[in-house]
């Protein structure tokens, strides 16, 4: 096996143990969770999500970064492939192969000063543009270099570059782990907006209390129930509420009408003290 090769299969095996994929998932599932709720003005611990929940509410941040993974896999591999045919084609091909690389190299220096900038604020490339732009940047480099390389017939790396290349691996994945959870995040804020204009997409909320709120939002309705027997337990009816979520015994309810300037939530325990029917639409 290649030296370049060997270590990174001694990578892959170092970061393939299921704990650091479980914590990778409660991360951005906590990142997305975090940034949906907190648009409605409730922070994700007060919630108290599980920890099997968060996992399985890191589904939504992760489609798209994968998918991009994915095809930047894909187009590196063919790109290698035919890199490696071109080099054993002969003399002119190795030589195209360097001046390519050399071209790359050359232009990761521009999106290494980009991404420098961004990080300092001096310009705005949003949440994800200095990960990105840094990471980007770091893996064109590795790629040219190991290119560059194996057109000349060395194996790579070559001696004294292990550290180097050691330490370029793990910025790029360190860049990629902050690309991902700012994605999370900017995903979770998208989609409390859009559920925020379609609430009706949430459980309805009939709700009868023994003791009056006091509400007063708009959108809910509050009826006093007749005595229908004496020492009835729930006397006050509360209609127009959606739900938002449910956890640890607790739920967590807005008005049908919520709006971010005015919206509020109501938190209630989920046990005898109130009887709760839902319904859809």
């Amino acid at each position: 096996m290649r030296p370049w090769a060997d270590w990174i299969a001694k990578l892959a095996t170092w970061v393939a143990p299921t704990t650091l994929l479980t914590a990778l998932l409660f991360f951005f599932g906590y990142a997305y969770t975090s940034s949906l709720y907190s648009y409605f003005g409730i922070d994700a611990g007060t919630i108290g999500f599980a920890t099997q929940d968060l996992l399985l509410r890191s589904s939504p941040a992760l489609y798209v970064p994968a998918g991009v993974a994915l095809c930047g896999a894909l187009v590196g591999a063919l790109g290698y492939h035919l890199a490696t045919r071109a080099v054993g084609g002969g003399t002119g091909g190795a030589r195209t192969v360097r001046w390519i690389c050399l071209a790359v190299t050359a232009l990761t220096l521009p999106l290494l000063v980009l991404g420098f900038l961004a990080g300092f604020e001096v310009v705005d490339a949003g949440p994800m543009g200095t990960p990105l732009l840094l990471g980007g940047a770091l893996l064109l480099a590795v790629l040219a270099r190991l290119m560059y390389v194996r057109s000349t017939g060395a194996a790579y790396p070559l001696t004294g570059e292990r550290a180097a290349l050691g330490i370029s691996v793990a910025l790029v994945v360190l860049c990629s782990y902050w690309a991902v959870g700012g994605y999370a995040q900017q995903k979770g804020t998208a989609d409390a907006e859009q559920l925020a204009h379609h609430l009706y997409r949430r459980p309805a909320v009939v709700l009868d209390t023994s003791e009056r709120l006091h509400l007063g939002w708009a959108g809910v309705r509050e009826t006093v129930l007749p005595d229908v027997e004496q020492g009835a337990r729930f006397r006050y009816r509360y209609e127009g509420l959606r739900l938002l979520a449910h956890s640890g015994g607790r739920m967590f309810l807005v008005p049908r009408d919520w709006t971010w300037e005015t919206g509020n939530g109501l938190i209630l325990p989920f046990d005898s003290t109130v009887r709760v029917a839902f319904h859809p639409g």
